[in-house]
């Protein structure tokens, strides 16, 4: 983020337009519609600054920019189009006023945005400078999206916040009071141009708002990493939610959709170093429901699948608090994606299983072994990096061929992707010599070969004409 969003107050103070042109009206407008007091100085100008001017809605100075002009303004806008802003923006730069050089941002020390403004909801849509135009058609789709009488319903929404301030003291409460208005038929009164029964409703609303709120919980899945593949309400939970308990594989750029206020608790666990206990994130999270907040237990891949969703679910259900599971895209799903493997092509597997390749010691889980050797099959393991040589040994031990394809997955759709293949008699290999640590998805079947599916039986002798293994890197 190149320039920080704020929104200046210029009702009733001092502005400087140094120009008189086309690119100089347009600022004029602007500034105008933000009620300042303008200063024009150009020796010329459009016909609109003069009619302006003669009408006392503006002050002309006709002649050159001075330093003296300098003194006084909030801001200033140099348009002249011309030379002159070079030497203009750098003495207000130098003289510590806001300058703004129409399409100049590198001399700028603000710039303005494409505005989109609905009577008192201003939307502001920036590209810093690099491209004004795009900037531009954002707004022709936000201008679209919006309700035309989305400010109506702001100032409909103000007329009441002294009843709510009343009525719900301040806190989480009186937050979700003002989001469940907004959602509601109220709000669609208001949006339809019907204020006078809107307000007889919004009566009912304040008095059923006084009393006390229900906390909840929302076990939620933040897929493989990349921040696009969350589900639409997984952003929309976020943005609500009062409190987000995340794991250590949730990146920064997911936690961005979540609201700036929010409290954030990690809560991560890696392999022999747990940050909080099971049951300490399993009472934080009712401790901070029971307080009425909206909490969002943030998981990596799906919840329910090696998340210790149901577990968590199964806890706070038992002390009577409310709780909502919403699915993630698993990490079998987005690695296998990611990695362009099909884990049920129908030439190769007919079926596939999930197992972990963690247990509770840290040691090899207990596994049906001989069912995981069976024909037509993909076995996607989670969390296996550290044992994949005791697994390969394991599935070889109990009749799977030596050379069935194995890929491996770290990072899967994130920047910091790789992609590995290779043999399992060699997994452990192909994980210590590529620097695999995790998190990743071992995919062992068919499927895993790079192209198709061409793998002998099994127990039949390995492919000796085919490299050991291979590896790259996948650009994210």
């Amino acid at each position: 983020m190149q320039y920080f969003p704020v929104y200046f107050r210029l009702a009733g103070r001092p502005a400087l337009l140094v120009g008189g042109g086309d690119a100089a009206v347009r600022k004029l407008r602007l500034l105008r519609r933000a009620g300042a007091r303008v200063t024009v100085v150009a020796l010329e100008a459009d016909g609109e600054i003069a009619r302006l001017a003669a009408d006392g809605d503006v002050v002309w100075q006709r002649r050159e920019f001075r330093d003296d002009d300098l003194v006084g303004p909030a801001l200033i806008i140099v348009a002249t189009e011309s030379a002159a802003d070079d030497r203009i923006a750098e003495a207000a730069r130098e003289a510590g006023v806001p300058v703004n050089a129409v399409d100049r941002p590198e001399l700028s020390t603000f710039i303005m945005p494409a505005i989109v403004d609905r009577d008192g909801i201003v939307v502001a849509i920036s590209s810093g400078g690099a491209a004004p135009v795009l900037a531009r058609r954002i707004r022709e789709r936000i201008e679209a999206l919006l309700p035309g009488r989305v400010g109506r319903l702001a100032r409909f929404a103000e007329g009441f916040r002294g009843a709510v301030e009343a009525a719900i003291p301040a806190g989480p409460g009186r937050r979700h009071f003002w989001e469940r208005f907004f959602d509601s038929p109220v709000a669609a009164q208001v949006l339809d141009g019907d204020e006078r029964g809107a307000r007889r409703a919004m009566a009912g609303l304040v008095d059923a708002a006084s009393l006390p709120t229900e906390g909840m919980v929302y076990i939620v899945g933040a897929g493989p990493g990349d921040p696009e593949l969350l589900t639409l309400k997984a952003v929309r939970l976020l943005q609500q939610a009062d409190v987000i308990v995340h794991d250590r594989l949730i990146g920064p750029e997911v936690l961005d959709y979540a609201r700036r206020d929010a409290e954030r608790l990690y809560v991560g666990k890696a392999r022999s170093c747990h940050s909080r206990s099971q049951d300490e994130i399993n009472a934080v999270m009712a401790e901070k429901a029971r307080e009425g907040r909206i909490v969002v237990r943030l998981k990596g891949g799906d919840p329910m699948i090696f998340g210790r969703g149901g577990e968590e679910r199964e806890y706070l259900e038992n002390l009577g608090i409310r709780v909502e599971v919403v699915p993630g895209i698993t990490a079998a799903t987005g690695s296998a994606a990611a990695a362009g493997i099909s884990l049920t092509h129908r030439d190769c597997a007919q079926a596939v299983t999930f197992v972990t390749g963690h247990a509770r010691n840290d040691g090899v889980p207990d596994l049906d072994w001989t069912s995981l050797v069976r024909m037509h099959q993909t076995v996607a393991v989670y969390m296996g990096v550290s044992s994949a040589g005791a697994i390969a040994g394991k599935l070889i031990g109990h009749g799977m061929s030596p050379a069935m394809p194995v890929a491996v997955v770290e990072n899967a759709t994130l920047k910091t992707e790789k992609v590995v293949r290779g043999r399992l008699d060699r997994l452990a290999e192909l994980v210590r010599e590529n620097g695999i640590v995790g998190p990743a998805m071992i995919v062992i079947g068919k499927v895993a070969a790079e192209p198709g599916c061409n793998v002998v039986p099994l127990k039949q002798p390995a492919l000796r004409d085919l490299p050991r293994h291979e590896a790259w890197v996948v650009a994210g």
